[in-house]
C-alpha cells in the first residue's frame, strides 16, 4: 500500500469569480457601446473594462476631496 501524501486544497472563490466576470462583461458592453465602433475604440473599450475599478476609486477620491 502506498501513501501518496496528497493534501486537498479547498478553493471557495467561485461565486466571487462569477461576480467579477459579470462585472467585466457589463463594463465591456458599456465601454464598447459608448465608443465609435472602430477597431481600436473597441480594443480600448475592452481595456477600460479591465481597469474600471480604478476610475471608480479615482472619482470617489475626487468627490471626497482627498
Amino acid at each position: 500500500m502506498t501513501d501518496r501524501g496528497s493534501a486537498g486544497t479547498i478553493v471557495r472563490d467561485g461565486p466571487w469569480g462569477f461576480f467579477f466576470l459579470l462585472a467585466y462583461v457589463g463594463a465591456a458592453i458599456y465601454f464598447i457601446s459608448i465608443s465609435d465602433g472602430s477597431f481600436w475604440a473597441v480594443v480600448l473599450g475592452l481595456l477600460q473594462a479591465i481597469v474600471w475599478p480604478v476610475y471608480v476609486v479615482y472619482h470617489l477620491l475626487v468627490v471626497l476631496g482627498a
